[in-house]
């Protein structure tokens, strides 16, 4: 199965990178980061949701020091 690439805007410690690689690079759709989230105790709190267009949505999820964006359509 294909990794999802991470991308790191400004200065982000090599390990955390890799964390989230290894955290999230199997997250594929929407579904996959909501299915992680729920098997999170305690779950996390999505930041936001920012609509680009009607197809297009952008998720913001806190992990530990940094916070990711999630495109998803």
């Amino acid at each position: 199965m294909r990794q999802v690439p991470v991308r790191p805007v400004g200065a982000v410690p090599p390990a955390m990178l890799q964390a989230v690689a290894d955290t999230f690079g199997g997250c594929h759709t929407l579904a996959d980061l909501l299915r992680w989230n729920g098997a999170q105790r305690p779950s996390v709190q999505v930041a936001a949701i920012v609509t680009q267009d009607e197809y297009t949505h952008d998720v913001v999820l806190p992990f530990g020091t940094v916070f990711l964006s999630f495109d998803t359509t």
